[in-house]
Order: C-alpha cells, then sequence, then structure tokens
C-alpha cells in the first residue's frame, strides 16, 4: 500500500510540533499521535464490509465517525479536516482541494485505556458500575430499528456468525501446518455446530427482541481496547461507522462485547459486576437468554480481528499480547459447570445482604435481581431516586405483591438461560421465600436461602449511614427496620436446612461462601 501520504503527514506535523510523532497502523486507518491529537487517516481499502476506496467515502465515513462517536465520547472527538496540496506534500486545513481527510481527537494516555488497566491490574471496579450505568442510558436513548429494517433478525444474526467461522476456517487453512491445526479445525467445526444448534432455539427469541425495540443504533465494537478513563469515567469510543449492519444491533450484543473481553483477559468477576449494573439501570433480564450466543460470536470477530492486524495470522508475537479468543469461544460454548441455582437472600435491612450479594455474584458468575431497584422501575424511577421526592408511595401491599411478580418473572428469565440467580430482597414474609422455593421445584434447580445476620446495634447503625448517604437504592429508614424487627416471619425449621447463616459483623469469607453454595443441593 502506497504510504507516502501518511509519511509525509507524520513528517509535517514534527516540524510542526517538534516532537516526535508516533504511527500506529490497523488493518483500515492510520493514526498519528502528536503530543496533544491524534489524527486518523482512513486507508484507502476496499474490504469484504467496508469501501474506503475513493477520497470521497473516506471523507463520508470520516465524518459519520465523529457525528456516531459524539454519543459516546463528546469530549474526545474534535472535528474532521481537510488534507490538502499533494501526497508529498501535504497540509492539514488551509485552501485548496481537499486529497483526503482526518479525524481528530484529544489524546489520552495509553495506560487510561481499559484493556491495559485491567492487565495492569489497576481498575477501580467501581468505575464500571458508573459505565454500566451510562450505556445503559445511551441503549435506552438509542434510535430503535424498524423490524421491516432487517437488523436484528434471526437468520442476519446466525449468518454473521457463520461468516466470522468461515474466514477463521480460512485462516487456518492459511496456517497450514501448524501443530495446532487438526485442534484448531476440531474447534471451529464444535463452535460451528453449537451456533447451528442455538441458531434454531434461539429464532423465536430474536423476533421477539426484534418487535421489542431491543435492536438499536448501539456502539458495535465495545472491547477493552475501545474504552478509556478520561475525566475520571470509563468512556467508549471508536464505534462502528462504516457498517450500519454492525452498529444496528440488538443491546445485548454490545454488552456481551465487552462482558466476554472481560472473561477473556482473566477478569469474569468484573464481567458479571458490569452485567449487574447494567440489569440493574436497564432491566433488561429477558435479554439474557442471547447473551451467551453474542458472546461467542464477539469472541470469534475478536479472534478474526487478531489475524488481520498488521502481521497477520501468523505474526506470534502479536498473538502472545493479547488472549487466545477463540479458546474463549470454545469455553463460552460449552456446557458451564455451575449451571442454574437459585438462591434467595433474607435479613433485616442493615444486614449486609445487598453487599455479600454483589461479591458473590461477582466470584459466582450469577445474576442477581434486586427488589430496591425493581420495585422503583415499576414506578419509572431510576435505582437512586427517592420516591418521596416524586410523591410516590411504592410500599403498600400492591406495590409489594408487583414487586414480588417482578422478581420472580426476573429470576426466571436468569435461571433459563443457564445462569445461577440471586434475587436480593428481605424476604421477611414466608410467603414471599416459599412462591421463589416453588419457582426452584419448578425449574429443578438447587434452592439457598442466604441468611445474613448483625447485632440490632450494628443494624441500627448502617441503616442511619445509609440513609444519610443517600448513594443506595434501599429507602428503609430506622422506622422500618423498626417494624422489620417487630413483624418479620423467623426461617422455620425446613427452610433453616436451605440456609447459608452469614454473620456480617466481620468481613465474609466469600470463597468459603460460594463453595458452600455450590455444594447445596435439592431442598
Amino acid at each position: 500500500m502506497d504510504t507516502t501520504l501518511i509519511d509525509a503527514l507524520r513528517a509535517q506535523l514534527q516540524r510542526e510540533t517538534g516532537q516526535p510523532v508516533a504511527l500506529v497502523e490497523t488493518h483500515i486507518s492510520w493514526v498519528l499521535l502528536t503530543p496533544t491529537q491524534a489524527l486518523k487517516l482512513k486507508k484507502p481499502v476496499r474490504l469484504p464490509f467496508l469501501d474506503f476506496g475513493t477520497p470521497e467515502l473516506r471523507r463520508h465515513f470520516c465524518e459519520e465517525e465523529l457525528r456516531l462517536n459524539r454519543r459516546f465520547a463528546p469530549s474526545l472527538y474534535i472535528d474532521v479536516a481537510p488534507v490538502c496540496g499533494t501526497p508529498e506534500s501535504p497540509r492539514i486545513g488551509g485552501g485548496g482541494t481537499p486529497i483526503d481527510h482526518v479525524v481528530r481527537m484529544r489524546r489520552f494516555d495509553e495506560s487510561a485505556l481499559l484493556r491495559n488497566l485491567v492487565t495492569a491490574n489497576a481498575l477501580e471496579p467501581g468505575l464500571l458500575d458508573g459505565f454500566a450505568q451510562r450505556l445503559a442510558g445511551l441503549h435506552g436513548q438509542a434510535p430503535r430499528a424498524a423490524p421491516v429494517s432487517g437488523f436484528g433478525a434471526p437468520d442476519a444474526i446466525v449468518r454473521a456468525a457463520a461468516d466470522v467461522l468461515a474466514f477463521l476456517g480460512a485462516q487456518a487453512q492459511e496456517g497450514e501446518g501448524r501443530k495446532d491445526e487438526g485442534a484448531r479445525a476440531a474447534s471451529l467445526a464444535g463452535i460451528g455446530r453449537w451456533i447451528e444448534d442455538q441458531g434454531h432455539a434461539l429464532r423465536m427469541a430474536w423476533i421477539v427482541r426484534q418487535q421489542a425495540g431491543a435492536v438499536r443504533e448501539c456502539h458495535g465494537d465495545l472491547h477493552l481496547a475501545n474504552v478509556v478513563l478520561v475525566d475520571g469515567a470509563l468512556t467508549p469510543f471508536d464505534c462502528i461507522e462504516f457498517d450500519p449492519a454492525l452498529r444496528w444491533i440488538d443491546v445485548m450484543s454490545d454488552v456481551a462485547f465487552l462482558a466476554m473481553d472481560l472473561k477473556a483477559h482473566g477478569r469474569g468477576e468484573f464481567a458479571f459486576r458490569f452485567l449487574d449494573a447494567w440489569l440493574q439501570h436497564s432491566g433488561d433480564y429477558a435479554g439474557l437468554q442471547v447473551l451467551r450466543f453474542y458472546e461467542v460470536y464477539r469472541a470469534l470477530v475478536r479472534a478474526m480481528a487478531s489475524g488481520l492486524t498488521p502481521g497477520g495470522p501468523g505474526d506470534r508475537d502479536a498473538k502472545r499480547k493479547g488472549p487466545d479468543y477463540l479458546a474463549c469461544a470454545r469455553q463460552l460454548a460449552a456446557p458451564q459447570e455451575a449451571g442454574p441455582r437459585l438462591m434467595i437472600t433474607h435479613g433485616f435491612s442493615g444486614s449486609g445482604k445487598s453487599s455479600v450479594a454483589r461479591q458473590l455474584l461477582c466470584a459466582a458468575g450469577a445474576v442477581r435481581v434486586r427488589s430496591d431497584v425493581e420495585r422503583k422501575r415499576l414506578f419509572g424511577l431510576a435505582p437512586l431516586e427517592r420516591s418521596a421526592a416524586a410523591g410516590l408511595d411504592i410500599y403498600g401491599a400492591e406495590a409489594t405483591r408487583r414487586t414480588f411478580e417482578r422478581l420472580r418473572a426476573c429470576a426466571r428469565d436468569a435461571l433459563l438461560a443457564g445462569y445461577p440467580a440471586i434475587v436480593d430482597a428481605a424476604f421477611l414474609r414466608s410467603a414471599e421465600r416459599r412462591s421463589f422455593e416453588a419457582l426452584a421445584t419448578e425449574l429443578r434447580v438447587p434452592y439457598s436461602i442466604l441468611d445474613c445476620s448483625a447485632t440490632t446495634a450494628t443494624l441500627r447503625r448502617r441503616v442511619t449511614e445509609r440513609d444519610a448517604a443517600g448513594a443506595d437504592a434501599s429507602e428503609a429508614g430506622l422506622a422500618v427496620l423498626e417494624r422489620q424487627l417487630a413483624t418479620h416471619d423467623p426461617l422455620d425449621a425446613q427452610e433453616r436446612r436451605a440456609a447459608i447463616e452469614v454473620s456480617t459483623e466481620e468481613a465474609v469469607d466469600i470463597a468459603q461462601l460460594l463453595a458452600r453454595w455450590c455444594s447445596a443441593g435439592f431442598g
């Protein structure tokens, strides 16, 4: 490929800044890094999935890149600038007829990429909560695809996965003679059969989601190297601009990309923390049934992309820099060891149920449903909104009945999708507990009760502190706690047999708790 223009631009920028200008190359772009800016020039390539073959097309897609990414990262994307002059003597801006265009961005430190934060063990887990909340908000505001558009249709979803698999098969043939050739071919064949089976099993689920508006204009390429810590918040950038079909997707496909990449990097606990926060803010528990398919698809996409980077599929040094995404796809497509199981929490306000449940879901790879969050969702409130400020009474008998119906439906969705489920509520009424025991019996999954306790003095102190902070979904104050203490239904002898008792006066050993949950059988 002729590099005259990019080499001349680099030299020109070095003269202007008096500083070295780094060049980063991908299979579709060159990026020049000055001390303060990143300037992206699209390569004049035509590939099966994009066409940057003319200056007019490159200008169009530069403008699309700016428009689309400003949804996610307005502080990073500056503008699109014309490149004038000649390939041998170019200049950015000025007069004359443009010969090309660049996207100008604010430069950030490479160490701030989420991928590098994860690999350096420098990620503050709470950042994922804020990111998940913002992403759920962006998904909620994004335009919906009309079903007649064909975006999100079952055949299109399966075909996209099959096409990536076929590309990987072609890559494998190019690498004939490698020691792992037979194992790689067997992996691809096994994943292909799984994709075909899932295509049949999930067909109606995809149709329902398409009709319900789950297919929206998303990011489309939400892996760890496309999220960066900027101004104290994780921020997605570099979304798909060149093919609408790759960004008009099920919102769960966006979520699956990041969750998969965290798992591929060996941080499954981060993946489930991110998923937990996104589900709390989106409420899309029904989407769990298609999550694993999208995770497998996204792992295959990353495996394909690693073979498209400069150096190609045979570049062993490049492969050592990142995860084995094909192995990740294979693992995700395999039957899951733990399988579905149901746990409900039990305890007074301030007993530490939510804190322990969040730690446990990260360790177990489980899905949590919170009564405090789902109760508010029924009234159109966000998790941290206060019902009194909105003039609503959300704690009456009818509201409570509807809340537990919602919790049961969400838990069912998670269990049927194959995930362990934790229902995070006080469960101080025997009838409420019996309803979930019946759900476990109906679905033939093990049932446990996480019985959290603390001294009355500790309960009162925690509730007072939480109420003052206002940073939790719970609105239970001291009056609620006193009422709970006076009127609750204790666990009976049969429930005690299903209970895992935990005192939260001291730090809880989550590994031991997980082992106890996994060893618990049917009641």
